[in-house]
This record gives C-alpha cells, structure tokens and sequence, in this order.
C-alpha cells in the first residue's frame, strides 16, 4: 500500500487481472502468440459476456494470472475505433535493453512489421500489430522515473520526458484536479 494516498489501503489499487483481448479469428493470432511471441496456450473458456464464443488463455514466461492474455472470439466483431472506452496497446515487459534488443531482432527475422526501437526517455519501446489489429508494446523497466526525480516525491508534480516540455502550458492547462 501506498502509506501517503488518501484512500484507505483496503480500497487501493494493487494488481490487475489479466489482460483480455478480443479478436475476429483465431488462428492468425494464435500462430504469432505461439511462435513469435512464444506464449503457450493453456486452457480456453466459455465467454462469460454471453458473446457466445470462447475465451482461450495464453501464458509467458514462469505463467500465473499476472502472466497472461486471455484471447475472445467474436467472429462478428466490429474493427475498433479509438475513443471513450477503447483500449490504445497492451504492453509486455523485458527487463532490461539487452532483452528488449533481442525481442527487435527476433520481431525483424520473423518479418513482423514493427516500429524500430523508440526512446520515450523512462523506457524504451518497440509496438508491433497482431493479426487480429491489437497494438502490442515491448517495453523496458528502465531506466525508470526515478531518472528525473526522487522516487519517494513520484506523482507530486507534472513531470513530462524533454521531447514534451515545449509543450507543458498546454499539457497542464488541459488538466483537471483529482479530487
């Protein structure tokens, strides 16, 4: 828990589930999920959103719910539209640039069109599109937001990475207080 945040430690946030994606057709995704990304199908439920599909759960590296993509089908799906409600990417972790320097070369020998290597100054990225039209993000723990301030001041002020603090008046003045 978070010892200074107005909410009490019992209604804080401390995990989340799995990440739920939802995808036309299976097969194309699952083929990247296996052999690209080298996640193992373990098991497949029915969709309890009464979509009438089915649910079928993947998992990377040592597995557990903190390590999963649960993939619906919905074959009548609709493409997605950016917006209110909609997801932008999900986000996968590799420790360190070594690895994440092995995931670029593996997603360029694999021919996955991806976005090269992309410094956002507290991390490091590389986006690539399943089949199924889901921006996937690889991203590096480091070298952190305690790159630019203290980690026991993080969330106090407005800190933006250098390549937006020409921006900052407008950034700031398009907020709105927590309350």
């Amino acid at each position: 828990p978070w010892d200074d945040s107005p909410v009490p430690a019992e209604h804080q946030l401390r995990g989340l589930g799995p990440v739920i994606m939802t995808v036309r057709a299976l097969p194309p995704t699952d083929a990247l999920l296996r052999d690209v990304t080298n996640m193992r199908a373990v098991r497949s439920y029915e969709d309890p959103e009464g979509a009438g599909g089915e649910v079928h759960v993947y998992d990377m590296g040592e597995g557990g719910p903190h390590a999963e993509l649960h993939v619906a089908v919905q074959p009548g799906l609709e493409p997605a539209r950016p917006g209110a409600g909609g997801v932008h990417h999900v986000a996968f972790r590799a420790p360190d640039d070594e690895t994440h320097r092995a995931w670029l070369d593996r997603l360029t020998d694999m021919r996955v069109q991806n976005s090269g290597w992309v410094d956002r100054f507290w991390f490091h990225s590389i986006y690539f599109r399943e089949p199924g039209g889901v921006l996937f993000e690889i991203a590096t723990d480091g070298p952190g937001f305690g790159v630019d301030e203290e980690m026991d001041a993080l969330g106090e002020t407005v800190v933006l990475p250098p390549f937006l603090e020409a921006h900052r008046q407008r950034i700031v003045s398009n907020l709105k207080p927590i309350d």
